[in-house]
């Protein structure tokens, strides 16, 4: 009786690791930013329950995000970056919380990349 209740255990164990792994959905958008100011900030808007690793990439402005998508979209994901001042491919930040951000992290909004006249923090 032991060993079958041990077996149903592990069982249930397994299923349930399997389960939660198979949940787990990793994708990647751009976010404008320009330094390691920005990727500090965008990476903790990112911080949000659900999501497991975020990681922002400077050079090539592409966030990736591993998170659990029976909790969390990557929409939800995007509209938390926005609310931090950083526009997303399919968010925008509202005007005034982008020009609140340092001179150093505010991005040509028309096109989106950097401009070229702010001091970088690398």
């Amino acid at each position: 009786m032991k060993k079958v209740l041990f077996l149903v255990i592990i069982m249930i164990s397994i299923f349930g690791t399997t389960n939660a792994l198979a949940q787990t959905k990793t994708d990647s958008f751009k976010v404008y930013g320009n330094c390691n100011m920005c990727k500090k900030r965008i990476e903790k808007a990112a911080a949000v329950e659900g999501v497991v690793k975020a990681n922002w990439n400077v050079e090539t402005k592409i966030m990736t995000v591993s998170y659990d998508s029976s909790r969390l979209t990557t929409d939800a994901i995007q509209k938390k970056i926005a609310a931090a001042g950083h526009d997303t491919e399919k968010e925008k930040a509202a005007d005034q919380t982008y020009n609140k951000l340092p001179g150093c992290c505010r991005y040509d909004r028309s096109g989106g990349e950097s401009s070229s006249h702010h001091q970088h923090h690398k």
